[in-house]
């Protein structure tokens, strides 16, 4: 007997949030999903974070243009640049980048999380909002 798939009507409509963010130390793609699933259950705990579906689906590592284009400029605060795509479910994304606020620290170290905008795919978000 074939599966049946579900209809759109009745399957779960995501978003997606554009990040950028700035942190003292590498970080890794399972480091930022830990980091992002810790500050949700801290503020809202576990039965609203499981409402959000969180999950990080592109994760970009800005670090090596920006000593290519920065190449001359030394800086004792040197600090990593990355973005990523977050997909929340929809109507929730207020309260993931309310939660995304209360993190600036991870591990012993700053870290600062900021939203860049959101969007219904991940293609349109990676060509608006990352590749300019």
């Amino acid at each position: 007997m074939k599966l049946k798939i579900l209809p759109p009507t009745l399957r779960t409509n995501y978003r997606y949030l554009v990040l950028d963010i700035k942190s003292e130390v590498f970080i890794s793609k399972n480091d930022l999903v830990s980091a992002v699933w810790g500050a949700s259950l801290h503020l809202y705990g576990e039965l609203e974070t499981s409402n959000f579906s969180l999950w990080v689906m592109r994760f970009f590592d800005l670090n090596h243009e920006k000593k290519n284009q920065f190449n001359h400029i030394e800086d004792k605060n040197d600090f990593r640049y990355y973005k990523a795509v977050l997909r929340c479910q929809r109507n929730f994304e207020e309260k993931v980048r309310g939660s995304l606020t209360m993190l600036h620290k991870y591990k012993g170290h700053k870290i600062a999380i900021n939203t860049i905008g959101k969007s219904g795919t991940v293609k349109s978000a990676v060509n608006k909002f990352i590749t300019c």
